[in-house]
């Protein structure tokens, strides 16, 4: 018999229960750093962990992450990117979990982090420092958060978001050096990211020993449709000579 909307039963059928997890990352001491929760309960009490939780049947995926992000750290207003699906068997021992991540950049100036009811801390952890193992299967997730941060990194301005208004050119390299875990040639990169048209002198010059520093801006103006930027070109490894 073909079911219809009266004689549907959708306790038929196994239901998987649904999670959302954040990845956070900021620059910190001119170190990439990610937002860790000390879990308070089982399972893996004591372990740390991406923000997250289970989503609410009246939210969509996006509020559920939202929620939770403000709910456990108080960070709040900020662009999320959807970054994947995870869903291996067995990756959460309470039951049948799937867990959609989200994954964002920030200055971390601007956000005051707290502490919820279900961990015992929140803090920002250095990429090169992470108190591992984490918590469920995070270290895949923040693996994969890395691995689309770095790869976004040819062609949009999202290493832009760490930088104040204006900033020096080894500024701007050292936040890629730090997103990508290598060093980059200072000649090649300058000549790569001039080429990308995306910088404006601002006149300004910041004094210090040496000759003065100039100061650029990112043209707002130029979306990141028109950013091209082949870091790899600029990898010390291929540098001349």
């Amino acid at each position: 018999m073909s079911e219809n909307a009266e004689s549907y039963d959708p306790s038929r059928y196994e239901r998987p229960s649904v999670t959302v997890d954040v990845v956070i990352f900021t620059l910190q001491d001119r170190e990439l750093h990610v937002l860790m929760v000390q879990r308070k309960h089982w399972p893996y009490e004591g372990r740390w962990a991406l923000p997250g939780g289970f989503i609410n049947m009246d939210e969509s995926l996006e509020q559920a992450a939202r929620r939770e992000l403000e709910e456990e750290t108080g960070v709040r207003d900020i662009y999320l990117e959807q970054l994947y699906t995870f869903g291996e068997p067995g990756r959460d021992p309470r039951t049948r979990v799937i867990s959609i991540a989200y994954i964002a950049l920030v200055s971390a100036d601007k956000q005051t982090l707290r502490v919820s009811d279900e961990s015992t801390d929140v803090r920002w952890f250095a990429i090169s420092q992470l108190p591992g193992p984490l918590a469920f299967d995070h270290d895949t997730i923040l693996a994969a958060a890395l691995d689309r941060l770095r790869s976004k990194l040819e062609y949009t301005t999202l290493a832009f978001q760490l930088l104040p208004e204006v900033f020096s050119i080894l500024e701007l390299k050292h936040i890629y050096e730090q997103i990508l875990g290598e060093k980059l040639d200072k000649g090649n990169f300058y000549r790569k990211i001039k080429d990308a048209k995306v910088l404006e002198d601002t006149g300004i010059r910041r004094e210090g020993r040496g000759r003065p520093t100039s100061l650029y801006r990112f043209r707002r103006n130029r979306g990141d449709e028109q950013f091209v930027f082949r870091w790899r070109e600029a990898r010390v490894d291929d540098a001349e000579g």
